[in-house]
């Protein structure tokens, strides 16, 4: 049976067939329990009869007010004893899970988990309709102005406590809310920097529970970890924020990917479908056994760097091409165990033994390697202890994503969402967005502030900024709207995108993967002459045309791709 935690079946494989192999492996597993609706995360089993204690916002879901900490089927067997109250499953940890997807579409019975679709009467079918999908996908998800002044509100109350209690301390914050690569669900992170005998994580509990942002059921301090946090979620938003102090690296490592934003353009657009392919799937923190949204950042950064067609890195590029050729080199090419990524000097493939030279004594070789391009001696993926489970996943979404825009679309029901293969919205991700623009007011003209300025710092209860990168963000929306509502010729499908499989353009360059001793890398050949093929007859041919030996003009025979495939397979 298909893993729960990575896909579901798609329509083409409805049917008799399926159902009776669904039987067949019922029968023949009889002590298989059927999944359950969500993962938990160290959650003691309960039996229905234990007496938890549940916060007083919980507690309003059962008088019927409306809040999202707990779902309304999750609380049975109320009782009047105070906040003492009899619960039989606690909510989804993750409210844009789509575990089991499967057995539990109701998770997205509203809005049919495409809601970006909205956006747009028509779609092309294959990959051009893919690429609008992401284009739509992007628009719909990014950040509005509602969702940003929300967060900055919880990042003003909580600069407040701090400055209370310690006047001299600055308050800044980083991660995804700083670069503005951030998902609904995200959480903030944030920094307090100031001079203390020891960290005062337990007297910044006490003050954040004073002010009333917090109770003592949605806080919690993680002192023994290797960097010690507050991990709280704001009662008033709902928005999860982790509290550090004295660390810096957070704030540099925002700079730079701002630098690669403005570098890259597709980017952020890549960045948030995948970050979203891997949340859907909680494989977006390292603790639930997936990668880091700073690994999966910088490698696709590394993706676009050492792409042998200079415009993937252009605003015009097919976005899913790019996703797809993502998923097949980090699902299928790369050899995670030999190669490291390193973006620094313009991007390479490093072995793992080179990288290893620069760490520290006590290093262990990690799975994911990824050079710190801040601190080389530092491995980024040195926690991933899941990053295979990840590779699973992105073959996963190159196999349905090819299936639909490949040789074998025709199988493939191109009215219904190619994206929506691999990536769901669930209903109560929407519904929390919507209920956000209910609930909070856009600030005056010219107030609105940005996704942060990269020499920015707080210090008493100011988070002020400047407004050009988010101005920027709201007028490049605006003018896509635009251009698709007119169809203009700028970001026509059948010009602009369909150029990556016209025979005649000359400018691209080959594409393909040689698996040295330094890793699988992608190459560019420097015959000019070389013209693209076909995307369907590339497929058909299992590899990606014209490919060469590094510093070769003597094209592969069909003998050595086998053994060079056969050299892949043998390496991952």
């Amino acid at each position: 049976m298909m893993d729960p935690s990575i896909g579901w079946f798609q329509d083409e494989h409805k049917g008799p067939a399926l159902d009776l192999w669904k039987d067949i492996w019922h029968q023949s597993n009889p002590t298989a329990e059927r999944q359950p609706d969500f993962i938990p995360f160290g959650d003691e089993p309960n039996d229905g009869n234990t007496v938890v204690k549940v916060s007083t916002n919980q507690t309003n879901v059962i008088n019927g007010k409306t809040n999202s900490n707990v779902s309304h089927n999750s609380v049975t067997n109320s009782v009047a004893n105070g906040t003492q109250i009899q619960v039989k499953r606690v909510r989804r940890e993750n409210p844009a899970s789509t575990y089991n997807l499967n057995d539990n579409q109701q998770l997205i019975a509203k809005y049919l988990g495409t809601p970006w679709r909205r956006l747009r009467q028509h779609y092309e079918p294959g990959i051009i309709g893919l690429h609008q999908e992401i284009e739509d996908f992007y628009n719909y998800m990014k950040p509005t102005a509602c969702e940003h002044q929300m967060r900055e509100d919880v990042v003003k109350r909580i600069t407040k406590v701090v400055t209370d209690v310690w006047p001299q301390a600055k308050v800044d914050y980083f991660g995804s809310f700083r670069t503005g690569l951030y998902l609904p669900t995200s959480d903030i992170d944030m920094v307090v920097v100031g001079k203390w005998e020891s960290i005062p994580l337990f007297t910044l509990e006490k003050k954040l529970l004073e002010s009333g942002i917090v109770d003592e059921t949605t806080i919690k301090v993680l002192d023994k970890a290797s960097v010690p946090i507050i991990k709280l979620t704001d009662l008033k938003t709902n928005v999860r924020v982790d509290i550090s102090f004295n660390t810096s690296n957070g704030i540099k490592s925002a700079k730079l990917i701002k630098h690669f934003k403005k570098q890259f353009p597709n980017l952020p657009k890549l960045v948030l479908v995948l970050k979203q392919f891997l949340l859907q799937r909680d494989l977006k923190e390292v603790f639930t056994g997936g990668i880091s949204s700073y690994s999966l950042i910088l490698m696709v950064i590394s993706f676009i760097q050492l792409h042998p067609r200079n415009d993937a890195q252009n605003l015009k590029a097919n976005l899913g091409v790019l996703l797809l050729e993502f998923f097949e080199l980090y699902g299928r090419c790369f050899n995670y165990y030999r190669v490291g990524i390193r973006i620094k000097d313009g991007g390479s493939y490093v072995a793992k033994s080179d990288i290893q030279k620069q760490m520290d004594p006590d290093y262990r070789p990690s799975i994911l390697c990824i050079e710190d391009p801040l601190n080389p001696s530092n491995d980024i993926g040195k926690s991933s202890y899941g990053a295979i489970m990840v590779k699973h996943a992105f073959e996963y979404a190159f196999d349905v994503l090819h299936q639909a825009v490949g040789p074998l679309s025709a199988t493939v029901d191109q009215n219904q969402s190619i994206l929506g293969r691999i990536i769901r919205v669930t209903d109560e991700v929407v519904d929390y967005r919507e209920e956000i623009s209910r609930r909070f007011t856009l600030p005056k003209k010219n107030s609105i502030t940005s996704l942060h300025s990269d020499d920015h710092s707080t210090s008493s209860s100011q988070c002020s900024d400047s407004s050009e990168e988010y101005s920027d963000n709201e007028t490049e929306s605006q003018s896509m709207h635009r251009q698709n509502s007119t169809n203009s010729s700028r970001n026509s499908p059948t010009n602009i995108q369909r150029s990556y499989y016209n025979n005649n353009n000359n400018n691209n360059k080959s594409h393909t993967y040689s698996n040295q001793m330094s890793g699988n890398q992608f190459r560019s050949s420097n015959n000019n002459n070389n013209k693209p093929q076909n995307f369907q007859q590339n497929r058909n041919h299992n590899t990606y045309p014209h490919n060469r030996y590094p510093n070769s003009n003597r094209i592969l025979s069909q003998n050595t791709r086998k053994k060079f495939s056969s050299n892949r397979k043998d390496a991952n």
